[in-house]
């Protein structure tokens, strides 16, 4: 019986083990949509959605009947004495009686209730504390497309050092099998010791090149890892090719697409400014108008020598009271006008902001769609350049074997090659980024 219980914890452990070593998979919109939910600058930017909601609901409740309760306790350890005229008592004209009043312990209870009945500055902030939610949902909504677009390149670099490794192991077997088929033909007499040396020198540069792609590429996994929210070291496997997701990021009706500024989200957070500045100015000249007030109170009070407050006999005094107070600012030695002229100017300010903000995103919605655009022709160019390099490299390696060139113009032919295969992996990268930033810009992500 001990023996199956061993045999049932082994396997439950080694279950265990295999769930937590199981590398994670994603597609990019898999890894997109992950992220928007644990990368942890997302998180906060729902937290402070959050926090603004209940600070608009703080501030609504400012308005609304508050109830509050207070408890004093006294005990005098050597009471007040007061001087009464001695002749009130029967003593001679012109000295004084000493005299404590009351008792030497008390307990007062009382509950009162306030209500706001009239204040300029409580609606003004009922219409901020709107606005800074929204403020708050428009930093939500830009922070969500840095994000996605944190991710998208993220997940591009991280499919182009593994596209990149492989390009690269490709060429170094094509290479080690010419160098070694050189060095048998040079060591034959057929051939010289420069073509040995030639491809030597190649061969090291693509091993070097290898090298730091293959560090690269933990590089660029660990970056994926952070932006998506996960563990540094999580292990991490995607499921898009970068050949798959150039093609479908070529989108070209995207260029067409109406530049509608009012739709943007630095618009909006522009646009938002501008009215919180409005209310700001609202405010300081609200605080000129009277405010009003009304309260209810109601207590109990009780007095005795000693603490008899919680005995059944303690004699209780209650009272009551209800009263409105008005608040009536009339001479601030010009506070008020300073700090009212003060929000003028920052509104000014704000309106020039927008105006700038409205300008500069034009200009970038137009340099996004021109990036985009080149990015796609580039690629389509790289694309034909890379055939032709294979093309010549191919030739000028069976012209090399055939004695018809030299290793100097074979080595000309595979760095041609090798350049045309960055360049088209770069290009592919390109693509997808400048898609993604073109759609940051114009908040047309779904």
């Amino acid at each position: 019986m001990r023996n199956i219980y061993i045999i049932i914890l082994s396997l439950l452990v080694s279950t265990f083990t295999f769930s937590q070593d199981k590398a994670q998979t994603f597609s990019l919109q898999e890894a997109i949509d992950f992220a928007l939910e644990n990368n942890r600058t997302a998180k906060n930017a729902i937290r402070d959605v959050d926090a603004a909601k209940k600070q608009k609901w703080e501030t609504t409740a400012t308005g609304l009947p508050q109830l509050d309760a207070k408890v004093d306790y006294q005990n005098w350890l050597e009471q007040q004495v007061s001087l009464l005229p001695a002749e009130f008592t029967g003593g001679a004209p012109g000295e004084f009686t000493e005299i404590a009043f009351g008792t030497k312990q008390s307990m007062i209870a009382t509950v009162t209730l306030n209500q706001l009945l009239f204040d300029g500055s409580y609606l003004v902030g009922l219409q901020s504390a709107k606005v800074f939610l929204e403020i708050s949902e428009n930093a939500k909504i830009k922070t969500d497309l840095e994000v996605r677009k944190a991710v998208i390149n993220a997940y591009g670099n991280a499919l182009l050092t593994e596209e990149g490794l492989k390009i690269l192991e490709y060429n170094k077997s094509v290479l080690q099998q010419n160098l070694d088929e050189t060095t048998r033909i040079y060591e034959n007499g057929l051939e010289e010791e420069e073509s040995v040396e030639q491809l030597q020198i190649t061969l090291t540069s693509i091993e070097s090149a290898y090298n730091k792609t293959s560090r690269l590429k933990i590089l660029a996994y660990q970056m994926l890892n952070i932006t998506l929210g996960l563990d540094i070291s999580t292990d991490v496997q995607l499921i898009d090719n970068l050949q798959s997701l150039t093609s479908q990021n070529i989108v070209l009706e995207l260029l067409n697409t109406e530049d509608n500024i009012e739709n943007t989200i630095d618009y909006q957070i522009a646009f938002n400014d501008k009215t919180s500045k409005e209310l700001l100015l609202k405010l300081e000249k609200s605080r000129a108008l009277p405010s009003l007030n009304a309260f209810l109170n109601g207590g109990y009070s009780g007095y005795s020598e000693k603490f008899t407050f919680t005995d059944s006999y303690q004699k209780w005094f209650g009272s009551s009271l209800f009263g409105v107070n008005m608040n009536i600012p009339i001479f601030s030695s010009g506070m008020r006008s300073a700090a009212t002229q003060r929000a003028k100017i920052n509104l000014e300010k704000a309106e020039d902001d927008l105006t700038e903000t409205e300008q500069r995103l034009k200009f970038k919605i137009s340099a996004s769609k021109n990036d985009y655009q080149f990015a796609i022709e580039d690629y389509n160019n790289k694309k034909q350049n890379l055939n032709l390099s294979e093309r010549i490299e191919k030739k000028n390696q069976i012209k090399f074997f055939e004695g018809l060139s030299t290793s100097f113009e074979l080595r000309q032919a595979q760095t041609q090659l090798y350049s045309a295969q960055q360049e088209y992996l770069q290009a592919m990268i390109d693509v997808i980024n400048k898609k993604a930033e073109l759609e940051t810009v114009l908040n047309l992500v779904d």
